[in-house]
């Protein structure tokens, strides 16, 4: 990389003095030994493109591609229309990266404009923002948004992905802010517990919906305790689930947010994904990010502009809430065509299959002799208890199947979508039975 790197070694030596460190070694010191490379990575010399493509190939056959997929957690494997990739492919709406000069970024402000629109359509807020990095990073913009002077403490519920947990606690342990996690009574929120947390310095309160456990949680209840006490309600969701649940706007929430990968992205080994927010008019200017607007040029045609841009994102970045000026169109635009092709009644279709395939492998993995560790209404995930998880998994996976995520002790979380066929799910109840000495 070296030749792309435009400073001398001079200039880099002083940048390193000036931030205190006597030598690279000292900058990278906290990283383990382990995965330092002191003498540079042993590349070899060039191959032709063929031998390169041979080698690749090569490489590409060590991973382990399963057929059929029980696991979730965040990131789940739906089916994808071929048009997705074909549309986000076309030079119309691939324009020039920056949108600041609407009059050659036509192509990339429509689609960031369409997406903010379905987004909208989905949660059943007003106003949506062009998208931020994924739905972690969402649900954390989201608190800069509902501080305020004397409400500066966050509450999340425990029933919130870890990894969205872990994303919040970063920002906000750079901010300076308290963050208390609001316990769990069998899988879902603890209304009690969180009526007890709040008080007249907290900002607002988060919850996922389905939650981690694939539970579906009382929002418009929980929402009502938040606002009660005079803090902000923050959602995530993930979207195909609200083809079938009460969207945020119909729960009460002030902010919805979640990770947009289930329209229409790949898995693709954990990213790029996007995030997606919305929120109240009320809530409008405090958005982070870009917003693309609709408006008239000077012929009267339809065209689109960046609108309601905080200038301290860009040019007085101390002062601002949130630094994000920019956004995933390309994954945008992928959202965007997915769900332009299976439309509402398609992506209703997927929901529904989704829970209805969940529920078929719940029963017969309970035949099979794992019990539904919590007994609330789920979506497309469901934890299971008893067994031995690890010979589980791995009979599961000596059969090509990537079953689902273990948790602590003998705890399983599984997943449906609709790409789960009856007989993949009748082979893996069947495998289990068989590591359980018989089942029911």
């Amino acid at each position: 990389m070296g030749s792309y790197i435009p400073n001398t070694r001079a200039e880099r030596e002083a940048m390193l003095r000036e931030a205190g460190y006597g030598s690279f070694a000292e900058l990278y010191a906290d990283v383990p030994p382990g995965v330092l490379l002191p003498d540079g990575p042993a590349i070899p010399s060039g191959k032709s493109e063929l031998a390169v493509r041979k080698e690749l190939g090569r490489l590409a056959g060590r991973n382990k591609v399963y057929g059929t997929i029980f696991r979730g957690a965040g990131a789940y494997n739906h089916y994808i229309p071929a048009i997705v990739r074909n549309v986000a492919a076309k030079e119309e709406f691939i324009t020039a990266y920056t949108p600041y000069q609407p009059e050659i970024s036509q192509g990339v402000l429509q689609s960031i404009f369409e997406f903010q629109t379905m987004i909208c359509e989905l949660t059943a807020l007003p106003v949506a923002n062009a998208s931020v990095y994924d739905g972690a990073t969402a649900t954390a913009e989201a608190i800069p948004m509902c501080i305020d002077r004397k409400r500066t403490k966050v509450l999340v519920s425990a029933t919130v992905a870890p990894q969205v947990l872990e994303v919040v606690r970063t920002y906000c342990f750079g901010s300076g802010r308290e963050v208390t996690v609001v316990p769990a009574r069998d899988g879902l929120t603890d209304a009690e517990a969180l009526q007890q947390a709040l008080t007249d310095t907290t900002a607002c309160f988060i919850m996922q919906q389905p939650n981690y456990f694939g539970l579906i949680e009382p929002a418009a209840a929980l929402g009502s305790i938040a606002h009660g006490a005079g803090a902000k309600f923050v959602m995530n969701c993930n979207p195909t689930a609200l083809a079938l649940l009460a969207a945020p706007g119909e729960c009460g929430a002030d902010v919805a947010v979640g990770e947009g990968q289930p329209l229409g992205l790949p898995l693709s080994f954990g990213g790029p994904y996007v995030g997606y927010m919305a929120a109240t008019q009320a809530m409008m200017r405090k958005l982070p990010g870009r917003i693309v607007g609709q408006t008239h040029d000077a012929a009267g045609h339809r065209a689109f502009v960046l609108t309601l841009q905080a200038r301290e994102q860009h040019i007085r970045r101390e002062k601002a809430s949130s630094n994000i000026c920019t956004n995933q169109s390309l994954c945008t635009l992928m959202v965007s065509a997915y769900l332009s092709a299976v439309g509402p009644d398609g992506l209703k279709e997927v929901a529904s299959q989704c829970t209805a395939k969940a529920h078929y492998l719940q029963a017969e993995l309970e035949k099979a002799g794992l019990a539904r560790k919590y007994a609330g209404e789920f979506f497309h995930e469901f934890v299971t208890k008893g067994g031995d998880a690890d010979k589980i998994l791995a009979a599961l996976d000596a059969e090509g199947i990537l079953g689902g995520l273990p948790l602590a002790g003998d705890e399983i979380l599984w997943c449906c979508t609709e790409l789960c066929a009856k007989e993949d799910m009748d082979k893996a109840a069947a495998i289990v039975r068989t590591v359980q000495g018989g089942g029911r």
